[in-house]
């Protein structure tokens, strides 16, 4: 028998591909980065997008209040409208409210700055709750930061407990961006360390300096869908404190996950 529509079910849906769609997100995205407004000329150019192109995906975008132009310098940025977007969707998700009060504790006691994180597929974490600590120190992150899936603390979880193809990751780690960067061979001892301790630390790699401890939190089906993250300068988080800290973050962890469990 012909086993072709069983490889397909497998396989899943196909996606077809919508070119405007997927401009009209390079352009959201370019802009989110960015943070200062800028023109259709450098929009266009940063994309490598047909300028009449652009400035129509650009109107469409600014009609629906995606994003908004200043009459005079004709420069492109963000609008308000990205707001609403945001807002109904943590709003839709349980997990901000319930591990905010969880993050203020953390950042408090510890000094840390204490993260809630969305394990958006095997692409992309993304930051739905934030605490951030007394200290000097601040790390550049705010609710709504994107973040390569396999990048630091939380990279290794993902790595740890989701199902992925060994050259798929090999590609993964070898296009993201670190300060210290480690060498693959001892990333894949930290991620095999990860699944028996059952959390991350990650000293100096992702940024130099800065020590990342982050455990998971599963959902209903037992699959790794958050994680909580508390960052501070390693001088301030030794050894044995930042052990102590992921020992603390897997009992409040615990706690989230069975919560979450229950409201699936």
């Amino acid at each position: 028998m012909n086993d072709a529509p069983d490889v397909a079910a497998k396989a899943g849906p196909r996606i077809r591909e919508v070119p405007a769609v997927t401009r009209a997100f390079a352009i959201l995205r370019l802009l989110g980065r960015g943070g200062d407004p800028m023109t259709l000329k450098t929009i266009s150019e940063e994309l490598g997008m047909v300028t009449s192109t652009c400035l129509h995906i650009l109107r469409a975008l600014v009609s629906e209040g995606l994003v908004k132009v200043d009459v005079g310098s004709k420069r492109y940025s963000l609008d308000v409208g990205m707001l609403t977007l945001a807002r109904s969707v943590i709003e839709s998700s349980p997990f901000p409210a319930l591990a905010q009060p969880v993050l203020d504790r953390l950042s408090n006691e510890a000094n840390v700055t204490a993260i809630g994180v969305e394990i958006t597929g095997q692409d992309h974490m993304v930051v739905l709750a934030l605490s951030r600590s007394h200290a000097p120190f601040r790390l550049h992150v705010d609710v709504g930061s994107r973040f390569p899936a396999l990048i630091s603390a939380t990279g290794r979880l993902v790595a740890a407990y989701t199902s992925m193809d060994e050259a798929d990751v090999e590609r993964r780690f070898k296009a993201l961006r670190w300060d210290q960067p480690p060498d693959i061979d001892a990333w894949r001892k930290d991620v095999e360390n990860v699944r028996k301790k059952g959390y991350s630390i990650d000293r100096g790699n992702y940024i130099d300096g800065v020590t990342v401890v982050a455990v998971p939190v599963f959902n209903g089906q037992g699959r790794l869908s958050h994680s909580l993250v508390a960052a501070a300068l390693s001088n301030q988080l030794v050894a044995a404190k930042a052990q102590a800290l992921a020992k603390d973050l897997q009992n409040e962890a615990e706690t989230l996950s069975a919560l979450l469990a229950g409201r699936a």
